[in-house]
């Protein structure tokens, strides 16, 4: 097996692992995925997310760093690395993490949300609700989006049947 196949496959014990909430084993797989490769953003970002979980903070953060090293426009990992710096009691890094990652995708909406949280434990609770607002917004496009989305497949749906219906009476 390739190194790049292995790595892989590791990835893919490790996230396993991670949605079964076995977050020790979820990192054991992942640092062997980085191991091998140690340019895979998205096995450095799961690792940390499974570190967050553990309350392993200072390792979270490392990894989170790792990520937007490599990619600076990655606005999960910043988003992730402030929460991990809040829980870490670095509240001014965590407001510039969540800021960034709002900045890079603006439609971020759990960014808003824990930027939010953020702005109510530092008292500043006008711009947390500014935040609950944006985030009742994006809900409510998502929402929206996804219903139209829903409506055209729907709608593809019964063009097709009515399609194949005509087609059954058509060779009657």
């Amino acid at each position: 097996m390739s190194d790049s196949n292995y790595s892989k496959e590791k990835f893919e014990e490790g996230m396993s692992d991670f949605a079964s909430q076995n977050y020790v084993r979820s990192i054991e797989h992942l640092s062997e995925a980085i191991k091998i490769d140690p340019d895979f953003s998205l096995a450095l970002k799961s690792r940390g997310a499974a570190f967050l979980r553990l309350d392993k903070f200072q390792d979270a953060i490392s990894d989170f760093t790792k990520v937007v090293e490599m990619d600076p426009e990655n606005a999960r990992a910043f988003h992730l690395r402030g929460l991990a710096f809040e829980k870490f009691g670095e509240n001014d890094k965590a407001l510039d993490d969540f800021n960034r990652a709002i900045a890079l995708n603006p439609s971020y909406g759990a960014a808003y949300h824990s930027r939010a949280i953020l702005h109510t434990k530092m008292g500043h609770t006008d711009m947390a609700t500014e935040d609950i607002q944006m985030v009742a917004q994006l809900t409510e496009i998502n929402i929206e989006a996804f219903s139209n989305d829903n409506n055209v497949w729907r709608s593809q749906q019964l063009r097709l049947e009515s399609m194949y219906n005509d087609n059954i009476t058509m060779e009657r």
